[in-house]
C-alpha cells in the first residue's frame, strides 16, 4: 500500500546523509482543529522546550545539517528554513503553533517533538509518482498570494518535491502547494518524515511510529501503514 517515491542521484550526491520514511493512512476523518489535536501541539512544544534546554533551534545538530543542505543548493537557510525549524521557531515565539486542522496539527506536532520535517499530502491529489529532483525551473507549482491561487516556478536547481503534475513542495520541505495539501475534506493521506544525518534511522522510525499511533487514535477504523526507511547513511 506504501507509495513509491524516488530521489533523483544528483539529489543523494548533494546531501549523502538525507532519508525518508512514508506513513500511509486510509479512511481518515479531517476537521477543524480540536481540543485532541491542540492538546498534541501543547504537548509537542514543551517536548521541544525541554530537548532544547534554552538553545535556538539552529544549534541543534539536525537543524544544522539541513541547513547545511540548503546551503548546498544554493539557498540561504536563515531566509528560507526547513518546516522543522521554521515550525519550532514559532512552537517557541509567543505565540505558539497555528491550528490548521486535525490531521495538519497532528503531523505538526509530531515534526516539533522530533525536531524532524513532516508533510503531509492529499493521495488522491497526487498525480503519478512523487519525486525528489533539482528543478528546471520551468515546472508549475500552484500556490497561494493575497488570498487567491497563483503558479509560480522554482528555481533552477532548486530542490523540490513533484509529482506528474508539478512541483509539491518548494526548497526540499519549505512551502507546500495548494494542490495537494490536506484539507478538511481529505480521506486518504501520505506523511512524509525526512532526516538528515545525524538524526538516526531509529529515531526516524519512533518519529514515525508516533504518527501512525496518533491518527489510529484521532481516527478510529483507519488503516495506517509505516513504510521504511529509505536512503542516507545510518
Amino acid at each position: 500500500m506504501i507509495t513509491t517515491l524516488h530521489v533523483a542521484d544528483d539529489v543523494r550526491s548533494l546531501a549523502p546523509g538525507f532519508g525518508y520514511l512514508v506513513v500511509e493512512a486510509r479512511g481518515l476523518r479531517n476537521g477543524p482543529s480540536d481540543e485532541a489535536s491542540s492538546a498534541l501541539l501543547e504537548d509537542a512544544a514543551r517536548r521541544l522546550a525541554g530537548r532544547l534546554d534554552g538553545r535556538a533551534p539552529q544549534d541543534d545538530p539536525h537543524i544544522a545539517a539541513w541547513r547545511a543542505a540548503y546551503t548546498a543548493f544554493g539557498c540561504k537557510p536563515s531566509r528560507t528554513r526547513n518546516s522543522a525549524e521554521a515550525l519550532a521557531r514559532r512552537a517557541l515565539a509567543d505565540g505558539g503553533l497555528p491550528r490548521i486542522n486535525r490531521l495538519v496539527d497532528v503531523y505538526n506536532a509530531i515534526s516539533v517533538a522530533h525536531l524532524v520535517p513532516v508533510g503531509g499530502e492529499d493521495l488522491d491529489r497526487i498525480q503519478g509518482g512523487m519525486r525528489l529532483v533539482r528543478a528546471k525551473g520551468d515546472e508549475p507549482f500552484a500556490t497561494a498570494a493575497g488570498g487567491a491561487e497563483v503558479v509560480e516556478h522554482p528555481e533552477t536547481g532548486e530542490v523540490v518535491w513533484c509529482d506528474d503534475a508539478g512541483v509539491t513542495c518548494r526548497r526540499w520541505n519549505w512551502r507546500q502547494g495548494v494542490r495537494t495539501r490536506l484539507t478538511e475534506e481529505s480521506v486518504n493521506a501520505l506523511f512524509l518524515l525526512e532526516r538528515m544525518a545525524p538524526m538516526t534511522f531509529d529515531a526516524l522510525r519512533a518519529a514515525g511510529t508516533e504518527l501512525a499511533e496518533a491518527l489510529e487514535k484521532l481516527c478510529p477504523g483507519a488503516r495506517v501503514e509505516i513504510g521504511e526507511v529509505r536512503g542516507g547513511e545510518s
